[in-house]
């Protein structure tokens, strides 16, 4: 029995020897009798399988011995595969290799196999092992299932029942292992705070915080003080210190611990998908992961094969291994039947025989079922997977924020370094008029260190790399609840600059509920899409059909198929393709078509053509019950017509005379104006098959489709109707209005595309063009087109291909759709590719970059509204951050140099608060803005576009200048008047406006253009709202009760007024800022930057030459080292050997000389 509704199945006599000639034995070809037996059994199983079910109750196996080598005993079964091969060569074949052993001993074990000896199948692929394992019957009697209706739902344990526990399947993923990968071992909180801490800077700070703390605890516990004075406190400052850097390690480390379960999150997400397998008797579908050893599975095109198996049987299935071998080639699989029958008849070529199926392998072709032998760690490709398991590599935006920050550390590095001298030497230069005591002398250079790490500490900027992986985490986990599953992490950053979106029209801007609605059959014709009360419904126009009408047309549907029925989420149906899908409900409703599985089982299949997207059809070959074979054709309406000599009608066929054409043309017509899909179906018999004239050249039993077609039989033509998804012309005036140009590509015929894209908004009175046409264009032709190009009719995977790598060429950055196999290249080929999660091959899901799960034109739109709000939160963080960085190191240079006791205004806690503010904290703050409806308001950024634009220059230079100019006032400013405070209490001043500018600059940080609105969808961010709360909050603790920690002390009333009101200015200062001329600030811009940057490169580059050059020298002193090593220790052991025993060196001009008797030199 065959799988249930489907072609796969085809079934071979298990195993017998044959005695007559059945094929020859140096030609793989079954003999005619042996196709049509085998064809005809393309039949499936309609209900549950009882009788199987029974005999798999209860186990009759008992398990099989520790044994490592070939099953024996009861547990061997006994067929006449064993005798292809030597005992030897079964024994050989089945050996553990060194490191498995223990994959081939199962505690326990209730089947005939252990994994070990499954494995050894593919390991690498072993016909002498599949021969050993008693080949397809052996296999299926010793994993307890059956190929017809595959393992029993009802299956707990297997043989006594003492293990499992009654949980489904309990035995068998015991011993076989489920068909999932050990989830990578999560780095634990610990590692992440040692390698968060694990940094250069972080370390010297803390050396130089343990060098205070152990100077101050001395000049506090190890010095006598007067009595009456007070006990110096100056070990506090290196306590806090150390305490602060804890807190910036933990921030860190937990903002890391966070976005990697995240990614874990969406990694089981992107790795879930359905397949089909039989199970009791009917085709379910079931995930991937559930897949067990045992079951049957469906092989379809376009399908991404999960597990490891053995081919059954089916029709013409052909693999790509290349993922897996390494082998480029399109293997074609044969029957695992057949090939023992063929070995047993002595086939000269072995090596061509190929019944195994691979993990990781693509379904290009063909149809068929497997039966499934290792799963999970145990297959092929998850072995691999095992083993080339990885960290996610950097996407292109991170690289970009690392070189910014590398460029930002070493100017601030520089600073730091230049400040650290100049204070220094004022040291020096003061010493002799210092009378502090050693220690005292000690701590104060300690300060000045510490202050300069720390302004290495707040320049660097760790937070740009983390702000881009935050962004990417929280965008990619909203955007799967929002349809979009992201496969391709740098493909979200990128789908923000797209500047053209390539569509399909099927299932991506129309439903995929299609149906058949109208038709014309001859003369005779209907319409249940416009009725009225002379039109014929489709009930109607099948009561007058004839029988033999009626069943030309069912077969033409049925047969020539590859839908079949099962159960989709519970609901019985048809599953597969929705036009044939569409084609078989109107065969049953209209024609009374029986069960699909029945229809197949009475017919004698000949041979099965996949669908040829070149040609736009698929074919089928019955032979007829009095003789002769009936070549059944469906595809496109127009190009069918075209092959088309004659034209049925009941009392017999007419020829295709020039009025018959054009009225069938006219009813194409239209058909496609009313934006239907038109689908026709042709017939032409044969005496014999194949003929002669139209012999496959790959196989000498087939014919081959595109010899075939011509003088078809034109039987007639249906219209099928797909609405319009609602929202996709809203999506799409969206995506113009956002500089998105939206192109849709179809197979389907100029009008009916040209009819769609217009409803669809897509279609403004641009070019609209055939793909034959369009792959004939010459590169000026394409430069002229392109940009105008709209619709893309009757287009091939490869003018979809082409269209794509065009676009590229001229600098646009495209995104594209794809559904089915043929359109990996494409996928590939473009910036961004989105396959279909409902209507996609797995061949289309593993070649895109973005998996639309609801098939939908508008969740598009959603990945580039979100690919922009990626973009937009790492550019607000980084306007944000060097803000900070240029305020506070020019704050701390200027009040460190101007202060007689060369004390920085800001203490090295402070401005590790300050840096915890800019970089964790102001991270998750800015990263987490969803997009608005706003996003849309621009056009895409091109793709050299440096990562600050002007406007961002603009407000990074306007505040770092306001905030500058205020704090220096309160520090620097007159005594006299609101500023009349004592020295310590304008400190606590300062730093506490200053870090409050920076709650509210982050507040304007929230835009990057010069509207003023900075409040807009403020309230959808709630990380925003907790985090500033979480700032505010304690940063009004550290104002009360920070104390001596931070160097500070409580202000009152009207001090927090002063340091609430002068940083709020932040905010109607950003107004200022965003009035001022974006031009005018460009030209000022070039004028003051020119001379800093003519300075600024030299001196760079000379600085990264000089380190290049000190490392090389370094390098080649170790080589030298490690030479000069290697050689001692080899002359050491080297014995000694007198010079006279030594041979001569041939090369030596010495030795030649000393041959030739001439020993002057």
């Amino acid at each position: 029995m065959a799988a249930p509704g489907s072609i796969p199945a085809i079934t071979f006599d298990v195993l017998e020897t044959s005695t007559d000639s059945e094929a020859d034995a140096s030609n793989p070809a079954l003999d005619e009798t042996s196709r049509e037996r085998s064809l005809s059994n393309l039949t499936a199983v309609g209900s549950d399988y009882t009788g199987r079910d029974r005999a798999m109750s209860g186990s009759t196996m008992t398990p099989s011995s520790s044994s490592l080598g070939v099953p024996k005993g009861k547990d061997r079964p006994s067929s006449s595969p064993a005798s292809v091969f030597s005992s030897d060569e079964r024994e050989e074949a089945l050996r553990p290799d060194p490191g498995t052993e223990a994959d081939f001993v199962v505690e326990n074990n209730p089947f005939a196999y252990s994994p070990g000896q499954l494995n050894k199948l593919l390991n690498p692929k072993s016909l002498a092992a599949f021969a050993a394992l008693g080949g397809l019957s052996g296999l299926v009697s010793g994993l307890h299932t059956d190929l017809s209706a595959g393992l029993s739902t009802n299956e707990t344990t297997i043989g006594d029942g003492k293990s499992g526990g009654g949980e489904p399947f309990a035995d068998r993923i015991r011993v076989f292992k489920p068909n999932v990968l050990p989830e990578k071992k999560a780095t634990p909180l610990w590692k992440l705070m040692w390698l968060a801490y694990n940094d250069k800077v972080l370390i010297l700070l803390t050396a130089a915080a343990a060098i205070s703390l152990a100077l101050g605890l001395y000049e506090t516990f190890g010095v006598d003080h007067p009595p009456g004075s007070g006990m110096p406190l100056d070990w506090v400052e290196g306590c806090a210190i150390c305490v602060a850097i804890v807190i910036v390690v933990l921030v860190g480390s937990l903002n890391d611990f966070q976005k990697e379960r995240a990614f874990v999150r969406l990694n089981k997400k992107k790795e879930d998908r359905e397949v089909t397998v039989i199970r009791s008797g009917k085709s379910v579908r079931i995930s991937v992961h559930d897949v067990l050893v045992g079951d049957v599975l469906h092989l379809e095109p376009g399908d991404l094969v999960p597990v490891d198996g053995i081919y059954i049987d089916g029709h013409n299935v052909k693999c790509d291994e290349s993922s897996a071998t390494g082998e480029s080639d399109q293997l074609k699989k044969t029957g695992a039947e057949q090939v023992l029958r063929l070995l047993e008849q002595g086939h000269t070529k072995p090596q061509d025989l190929d019944p195994f199926i691979i993990s990781g392998s693509k379904v290009l072709e063909g149809f068929g079922t497997c039966l499934v032998t290792s799963v999970g760690v145990n297959s092929s490709y998850g072995k691999i997977l095992m083993a080339m398991r990885q960290d996610m590599e950097p996407t292109p935006l991170q690289k970009k924020l690392d070189r910014l920050a590398s460029a930002i550390a070493k100017l601030g590095a520089s600073s730091a370094i230049f400040l650290f001298l100049i204070l220094l030497f004022r040291f020096l230069g003061g010493l002799s008029s210092n009378d502090r005591t050693g220690t005292e002398k000690a701590s104060q250079v300690t300060d000045i260190l510490i202050v300069a790490i720390t302004v290495i500490v707040v320049a660097v900027p760790e937070g740009l790399p983390l702000a881009v992986t935050l962004a990417l985490a929280f965008a990619t986990t909203r955007m799967v609840k929002l349809n979009n599953l992201v496969r391709v992490l740098k493909s979200c950053e990128t789908m923000g600059n797209a500047t053209t979106v390539c569509s399909d029209k099927t299932g991506t801007l129309t439903q995929n509920k299609m149906t058949v609605v109208t038709g014309t059959f001859g003369d005779d014709e209907f319409d249940d899409k416009n009725q009225t009360g002379k039109e014929r419904r489709s009930v109607a126009f099948a009561s007058g059909l004839s029988a033999e009408h009626k069943r030309m047309i069912i077969e033409s549907v049925a047969i020539n198929s590859t839908a079949f029925e099962g159960e989709e989420n519970g609901v019985p149906g048809f599953i597969g393709s929705k036009t044939e899908t569409a084609l078989l409900g109107f065969a049953r409703d209209a024609l009374g078509m029986g069960s699909l599985p029945e229809e197949r089982a009475n017919a004698t299949i000949i041979q099965l053509m996949p669908f040829d997207s070149g040609r736009k059809c698929m074919g089928a070959v019955i032979k007829l019950p009095k003789g002769g074979y009936r070549f059944l054709v469906k595809g496109a309406s127009e190009i069918l017509l075209g092959y088309s000599s004659s034209v049925w009608r009941p009392s017999g066929n007419i020829d295709m005379v020039s009025e018959e054409r054009e009225r069938l043309e006219q009813v194409i017509l239209d058909y496609a104006k009313q934006s239907l899909r038109t689908i026709s179906l042709v017939s032409r018999e044969f005496a014999e098959w194949p003929p002669q004239h139209a012999i496959s050249p790959d196989d000498s039993s087939e014919a081959d489709l595109g010899l075939l077609l011509s003088d078809m039989v034109f039987l007639g033509v249906v219209g099928i109707q797909d609405p319009i998804r609602p929202g996709v012309p809203e999506a799409v005036a969206k995506c113009h209005h956002a500089g998105v140009t939206v192109r849709m590509v179809t197979g389907d015929n100029m009008v009916t595309a040209k009819a769609i894209a217009t409803d669809c908004g897509i279609y403004t009175g641009g070019i609209v063009m055939e793909g034959p046409k369009f792959r004939t264009l010459s590169d000026a032709e394409f430069d002229e087109v392109l940009p105008n190009l709209q619709v893309l009719a009757r287009s091939s995977p490869e003018d979809k291909r082409i269209l794509v790598t065009r676009l590229r060429e001229m600098g646009e950055i495209v995104a594209v759709t794809g559904d089915g196999t043929n359109d990996g290249p494409a996928l590939k080929a473009a910036n961004i590719g989105f396959s279909m999660g409902i209507a996609g091959t797995e061949v289309a899901k593993e070649a895109s970059a973005i998996i639309l799960m609801d098939d939908n034109f508008s969740s598009i739109l959603t990945a580039l509204m979100w690919g922009r709000a990626v973009n937009d939160a790492v550019r607000k963080f980084l306007q944000f951050q060097i803000t900070v960085n240029i305020t506070a190191v020019l704050l701390t240079f200027i009040s460190s140099v101007a202060d007689s006791e060369m004390r920085s205004v800001l203490t090295a806690v402070q401005l590790l608060w300050i840096n915890l503010i800019m970089d964790s904290l102001a991270a998750l703050a800015l990263a987490t803005d969803p997009p608005t409806e706003e996003i849309l308001d621009r056009k895409p950024i091109k793709g050299g576009a440096p990562l600050i634009s002007t406007i961002m220059w603009k407000m990074i230079i306007g505040q770092s200048i306001f905030q500058l100019i205020v704090t220096l006032i309160l520090h620097f400013g007159p005594t006299e008047g609101f500023l009349d405070y004592p020295d310590d209490v304008r400190r606590s001043i300062v730093f506490n406006t200053f870090v409050w500018m920076q709650i509210f600059n982050e507040f304007n940080n929230r835009r990057l253009d010069n509207k003023f609105n900075i409040f807009v969808g403020l309230h959808r961010n709630w990380f925003f709202i907790g985090i500033n709360i979480i700032m505010v909050g304690c940063q009004i603790i550290i104002a009360f009760f920070g104390g001596s920690a931070f160097s500070i002390v409580r202000i009152h009333d009207e001090q927090w007024a002063i340091v609430i009101l002068v940083a709020a200015i932040s905010l109607p200062w950003a107004i200022v800022v965003r009035l001022f001329p974006d031009a005018w600030f460009a030209a000022i811009a070039k004028f003051v930057g020119t001379p800093v940057v003519l300075v600024y490169r030299p001196c760079s580059r000379g600085m990264h030459r000089l380190g290049r050059k000190l490392r090389s020298l370094r390098k080649k002193k170790e080589e030298q080292d490690e030479k000069e090593e290697n050689s001692d220790r080899d002359s050491e052991d080297e014995p000694k050997t007198p010079a006279s025993e030594r041979p001569a060196n041939p090369f030596n001009p010495d030795t030649e000389k000393q041959r030739n008797g001439d020993s002057n030199v």
